[in-house]
């Protein structure tokens, strides 16, 4: 008769099977639960009723009016986030190639430690910061007229689409390296080496043995970075301040103008939609692989 684990035994006697005991797990995830129900749930469901609502009466009058109004900035934010989405993988396969193949060990230090600290900074920074980098007299410009490679009277600012996109890029890469990097690490060296010895090089090994294995945890990252950034204010408002814009700019014009809570739950559920495209793909990509 085999022994029974000694965690075993010692967890019967503690908790021995009673109605109490079966209370246990709902008990330690209740205060979760709690949170989701009144931080998520519980405004969602207002929204989407909010959404619906117009004077008094439920329809789609409030989709109509954000169609109507904002058709260029919802295409507008959907290309523009998934221009970064995109960008941000490229950068983060990049980065974790670097680490995982890397030969230059002082470098490989270098990178290791330094892109990790965009991570800690908050978007609203992030804006702050790229407000006076990018603008026609700012830092970027003032460097190129230095090193000669603009003239002045060339000089233009960045502050538009190309601003936002490169925030959302420089901010989110490091959280997707992060993932990606971990998941190269983890990988069995053996297929690595075995191809280098057949003469194979570090770009083809890269493209054709490494992404291929952590293609689930890059776009588990990329899903998550798509979602934050569909979320973000400070950036659009404070570096694209002409039209086309996104869409939760519109929202907070929407609110603060005309307290228009309609058109801002409309437009909540259309952001929203969009988010759920991104993880319908995710999903679909997960499953096909899994078969």
């Amino acid at each position: 008769m085999r022994d029974r684990p000694t965690g075993a035994v010692s967890f019967t006697k503690r908790f021995p099977d009673k109605p109490m005991a079966r209370l246990l797990g709902p008990l330690l995830v209740s205060p979760a639960l709690i949170i989701i129900l009144l931080l998520f749930m519980l405004p969602l469901a207002a929204s989407v009723i909010g959404a619906f609502e117009v004077e008094g009466a439920y329809g789609l009058g409030n989709f109509t009016k954000a169609y109507e109004f904002y058709t260029q900035d919802i295409v507008f934010t959907a290309v523009i986030v998934g221009l970064s989405a995109l960008l941000t993988g490229l950068l983060a396969i990049a980065i974790g190639g670097y680490l995982t193949l890397g030969e230059n060990p002082t470098a490989v230090a270098i990178l290791r430690w330094l892109y990790r600290w965009p991570m800690f900074i908050p978007f609203i920074v992030v804006g702050q910061i790229l407000r006076t980098f990018l603008a026609k007299s700012g830092l970027f410009n003032s460097t190129l007229i230095a090193l000669g490679l603009i003239d002045p009277l060339t000089a233009t600012s960045y502050l538009d689409w190309r601003g936002i996109v490169i925030a959302f890029v420089w901010k989110q890469t490091p959280f997707v390296a992060l993932m990606v990097a971990g998941a190269m690490a983890s990988l069995d060296r053996g297929t690595i080496e075995a191809a280098r010895n057949l003469g194979a090089s570090r770009l083809r090994i890269l493209v054709e043995i490494i992404v291929p294995q952590v293609t689930t945890t890059l776009l588990v990252g990329l899903v998550l970075s798509f979602v934050t950034m569909m979320g973000v204010l400070s950036v659009p408002l404070m570096i694209n301040a002409q039209a086309p814009t996104m869409i939760t700019a519109d929202i907070a014009f929407r609110l603060n103008t005309y307290r228009d809570y309609g058109v801002a739950n409309a437009l909540g559920l259309i952001s929203l939609a969009i988010s759920g495209v991104a993880a319908w793909f995710y999903l679909r990509v997960n499953m096909r692989q899994g078969r």
